[in-house]
């Protein structure tokens, strides 16, 4: 009923920059927040950035700087710009949504919507 669905990875140089999206679809009632997380090899999923409440963002200490993201609220798309890329960037990113839609004839409220992943490779 609801899809996450990402693009824009792929391969760039340390140094170079990409921009993945993330579009949802589905019977949307409202989105409360939305994020990036990713997951390289051996390492847990971290956040990288993400909308909270309103306006707010958060992102974590290493993409400060570097990455921003950014929303249509009009296409429940977020993006997340990447400049600078470094090798540590490397990872599965993941979209996830804090949203609520309609199931048949009810509101549900679920925060564990998922993209399938992107990978983001850096390398020369």
């Amino acid at each position: 009923q609801v899809q996450l669905v990402e693009s824009g990875g792929g391969l760039v140089q340390p140094g170079g920059s990409l921009r993945l999206s993330c579009a949802v679809s589905g019977r949307i009632v409202r989105v409360y927040a939305m994020g990036w997380y990713r997951r390289a090899p051996g390492k847990q999923r971290e956040l990288v950035a993400a909308f909270t409440s309103g306006d707010n963002t958060n992102y974590a200490d290493s993409v400060k700087g570097r990455f921003t993201i950014s929303r249509d609220n009009a296409q429940n798309t977020v993006y997340l710009q990447m400049n600078s890329l470094k090798a540590e960037d490397a990872a599965v990113y993941y979209c996830n949504a804090d949203l609520s839609y309609y199931s048949n004839t009810r509101i549900l409220r679920n925060s564990d919507h998922w993209g399938q992943g992107t990978q983001v490779t850096v390398s020369s």
